[in-house]
């Protein structure tokens, strides 16, 4: 299931402890005065993925209405006509365009064992970077790999480095770092692997976008957090029912709201506060007009009161 598709179905460490300093996310925060206080560098920013907003109108009546719904950012996931658009929605709404999603990271994966496919897709994680910047944002997310019955685990890892490192120029030119969503996509599945994958890059352009939904499944979010720690770049908010999933398949396990499911956010929060995590923290559950939209937010203000407490 691709990111629209879900959207839209809703809708109705190894560690390489060595290479932390020179990663530059949450990667340089203070420690906490002490393991038992941990202490968040700052506020948790809400925002909303573009393809949530089911807001009939222009770019800019979108942002408004997620604006008005309490929203601080938000994350472009699809294309635009015209670009130039996005920037004048952002400056009259104030509401800031604080990444991109690559567009075509599972139809063009950077596994494929062809060729000409993965440079398309490194064709496309250039246009998104390009995008970022244009926007005036400051990341790419990032689906790594895709593995297959056709795409072996360990191809998979190789090639993916391989077209990655080939965008890493141009992402630091434009200064916008590329995170890698931990999503279904068998591939990077567990975090001590995804901490080595991220730190075999050598680079601090490189880090985490790391979904708490997804990883409800087969493992604990508070888990990965405090192993990827300050890898840590973003997050994406959703809710996951290991019972609805066990009883109706996998992927209704996200037909819950947020805060109704097996995300035990409080421990989630407290692991985010002991890494030292701060900013973006991004819904995409199933979305729809202003009244939606509103919900949305709401349900994240209360799993996010204890924040600052």
């Amino acid at each position: 299931m691709d990111r629209r598709d879900f959207l839209m179905t809703a809708a109705t460490a190894y560690g390489a402890t060595s290479l932390l300093a020179s990663h530059g996310f949450a990667m340089t925060q203070e420690p906490s005065a002490s393991p038992s206080t941990p202490q968040p560098k700052g506020p948790l920013r809400k925002a909303v993925k573009y393809s949530m907003v089911g807001v009939k109108g222009t770019i800019a009546e979108k942002f408004a209405a997620v604006k008005a719904a309490g929203f601080e950012g938000i994350d472009m996931d699809a294309r635009v006509k015209d670009r130039n658009e996005v920037v004048e929605a952002a400056k009259s709404t104030g509401l800031l365009v604080h990444g991109v999603v690559d567009y075509d990271h599972w139809s063009l994966p950077l596994s494929s064992p062809e060729e000409a496919v993965r440079a398309k897709g490194l064709a496309t994680l250039e246009e998104s970077l390009r995008d970022a910047k244009f926007y005036g944002g400051d990341t790419v997310l990032l689906v790594p790999a895709v593995v297959n019955k056709k795409i072996s685990y360990e191809d998979a890892y190789k090639r993916s480095q391989v077209e990655i490192r080939k965008a890493l120029p141009l992402a630091k030119e434009l200064g916008i770092k590329i995170l890698f969503e931990n999503v279904w996509n068998n591939f990077l599945l567990s975090p001590v692997e995804c901490a080595r994958y991220i730190d075999e890059f050598e680079s601090p352009l490189v880090g985490s976008y790391f979904d708490v939904g997804n990883i409800v499944h087969y493992g604990w979010p508070e888990h990965w957090i405090r192993t990827l720690g300050p890898r840590i770049g973003k997050i994406d908010i959703k809710e996951f029912s290991r019972s609805k999933a066990n009883t109706q398949g996998k992927g209704a396990g996200f037909g819950v709201e947020i805060g109704e499911g097996d995300c035990d956010w409080p421990e989630v929060l407290t692991a985010l506060k002991e890494v030292g995590f701060s900013g973006w923290a991004t819904a995409e559950v199933g979305g729809g007009g202003a009244e939606r939209l509103t919900e949305i937010s709401g349900r994240m203000d209360k799993i996010f009161a204890t924040w600052q407490s």
